[in-house]
């Protein structure tokens, strides 16, 4: 299957880049909040789940193990996703995580009429929230990536060609 030609305007990849680097900034700056306050957890935000999968965010919240697993997999998920996406490096995985990781937080706390958190909001959501959004706009990401031409990713393809050159080479006895 043979990639079709991009045909975007300067200004659209512009945009796509920027769009792309904003978000990758967020979560890097969510990650690294979150590294340096030593009184950091999710465990509240775990235990004031609402909607669909409230019972296994309660049941996270109630195990203090879990809890450390989910603040470490949460801070360096943020963390990686956003160098991913600064960087445009395995932008297509950083987008896909980014977006799993938010419909998690979307899921724990749905802006839905009826539902009422201790945590106060930064306006009156339905529905459509914060969280919503940017998952709406990494989704646009992937289906326009631009890591491949304005991030890092342009370099692994050259780089897992060569890799691939030099294994079968070794394979066939031409490399020690």
């Amino acid at each position: 299957m043979t990639a079709e030609p991009r045909s975007h305007s300067g200004f659209q990849t512009g945009a796509l880049v920027a769009l792309r680097l904003v978000i990758g900034w967020h979560f890097l700056y969510e990650g690294l909040a979150k590294l340096s306050n030593p009184y950091w957890t999710s465990a509240g935000y775990l235990a004031d789940a609402h909607g669909w999968f409230k019972g296994l965010f309660l049941w996270i919240a109630a195990s203090s193990t879990a809890v450390t697993i989910v603040d470490y997999l949460n801070i360096w998920g943020l963390t990686l996703i956003g160098l991913g996406l600064l960087f445009g490096l395995l932008t297509r995985t950083s987008t896909i995580t980014a977006i799993v990781l938010l419909a998690l937080y979307y899921l724990a706390a749905p802006p839905l009429v009826g539902y009422e958190y201790a945590m106060p909001t930064e306006g009156s959501y339905l529905i459509v929230n914060k969280i919503l959004i940017e998952l709406a706009a990494l989704v646009v990401l992937l289906a326009y990536p631009t890591g491949d031409s304005w991030g890092l990713d342009r370099f692994l393809p050259r780089a897992a060609r060569r890799a691939g050159a030099l294994r079968l080479a070794r394979a066939e006895g031409g490399v020690a």
